[in-house]
């Protein structure tokens, strides 16, 4: 059997010659958990980061016969950071949060900055009247009202369904 720590025999690929970027960000990874540990107070602090920050919002669309409803989850965004348009058959959402958070305590001082902007934008069908939109903000959802065109709402209309059979 031949040695697979030479790299001869079976091409097997020894351990050390893997994925240099994982082992680069295991290494890392080690080296932020080791700094950590030495103050107790932030050994938990990279925990509660997530891996993603970039900021996509969380969207419901729902339609009915007369409107289109876009609900859009965006907390801790505040309404003044928020911008909203239709244009060519599409609602474009986008804004920014900002958040700063500070601990200061006797033998250190955390200070976190998160900034990120997000656009989002949803197609809309032809049956929607862009001058007849409407939007409310209110605790971190927004919810963006569209209605549909006026000729473009019709009753609903009973189709007769004929016998497949024919006389011969």
């Amino acid at each position: 059997m031949a040695d697979e720590s030479s790299g001869k025999g079976r091409g097997a690929v020894p351990a050390r010659y893997g994925d240099p970027f994982q082992s680069f960000r295991t290494e890392m990874d080690r080296l932020f958990e080791n700094f950590l540990s030495g103050v107790p107070q932030l050994a938990g602090f990279r925990q509660g980061v997530p891996a993603d920050h970039g900021m996509t919002p969380s969207l419901d669309v729902k339609e009915t016969d007369k409107e289109l409803v876009v609900k859009a989850e965006l907390p801790g965004i505040d309404e003044k950071d928020l911008q909203l348009t239709v244009h060519n058959g599409q609602l474009r959402i986008s804004g920014e949060k900002k958040s700063e958070k500070s601990e200061e305590h006797e033998n250190y001082y955390v200070k976190e900055r998160n900034f990120g902007s997000f656009t989002r934008t949803i197609p809309l069908p032809d049956t929607i009247d862009e001058d007849k939109v409407e939007a409310t903000f209110d605790n971190g959802v927004l919810t963006v009202t569209l209605a549909k065109k006026d000729d473009h709402i019709k009753p609903q209309k009973k189709i007769e369904i004929k016998s497949g059979q024919t006389s011969t």
